[in-house]
């Protein structure tokens, strides 16, 4: 039984750290020291729940409250975190996601918002993309560009993304997304140019502030805006 107690103990504490370590970045934390919380905590909190299902598994620690009430809270606490590495496991080591990966859109309102030159689209990255996203690519209005860019301008609404700036003249908008977990921030742009006599192309780049991977955040925000902008009205 007090092994039982002893796990229990530690898997809250593993529980309380991983939930600790993203209220501390945002409250001012270092990025890494928040990582380094995180995984401690996420790994303490899968040891010592594993040992408590054991010792149940075993019934010494069967209908034991503290034992139960800690396997509760690994589940519920690293419910977030565990499916976050497993949807983007297979992401790129890369944060810089776009519809057109020939000719980006531009971020002008967000350069001095990132730090000097992390807005300059690296062509390295272009072909990382295409292999890890291949279905990625601009949303085809079949209306003049005036219209595309407040139909955009809706959409970026829709998604709760905090507005930079929005240039009617040069059909540009650039927003600011934040992830859920950490609230880490991450800036978008949207371009929209004519295609052909009436129509509209509508491209979009996502890129994160920090961080050289993403986990696929960027390219999912990108999908799910083209996704939204292509839906009839």
């Amino acid at each position: 039984m007090r092994v039982t107690s002893w796990a229990a103990r530690v898997a809250a504490a593993g529980s309380v750290a991983v939930v600790l370590a993203p209220l501390g970045y945002r409250i001012g934390a270092p990025l890494g020291l928040a990582f380094l919380l995180l995984a401690a905590g996420f790994l303490a909190a899968a040891v010592s729940g594993l040992l408590l299902v054991l010792r149940m598994v075993r019934r010494t620690g069967l209908g034991d409250r503290e034992a139960a009430a800690a396997l509760a809270a690994i589940v519920v606490v690293g419910a977030f975190p565990l499916a976050a590495l497993l949807s983007g496991g297979g992401a790129p080591p890369i944060h810089d996601i776009t519809t057109d990966t020939e000719n980006p859109p531009a971020f002008v309102a967000a350069v001095p918002l990132n730090a000097p030159g992390r807005t300059d689209y690296d062509p390295a990255v272009a072909e990382q993309q295409r292999a890890a996203y291949p279905d990625l690519g601009p949303a085809m209005l079949p209306v003049p560009p005036a219209a595309a860019f407040d139909r955009a301008l809706a959409v970026v609404d829709e998604m709760g993304w905090e507005l930079l700036a929005d240039d009617a003249d040069a059909l540009r908008i650039e927003a600011t997304d934040r992830t859920f977990w950490f609230g880490f921030e991450d800036d978008v742009v949207v371009r929209v140019t004519a295609d052909g006599g009436t129509g509209s192309r509508v491209d979009v780049r996502s890129l994160s502030r920090v961080g050289g991977g993403d986990l696929g955040v960027n390219a999912r925000r990108v999908r799910a805006f083209v996704a939204a902008l292509s839906e009839p009205e």
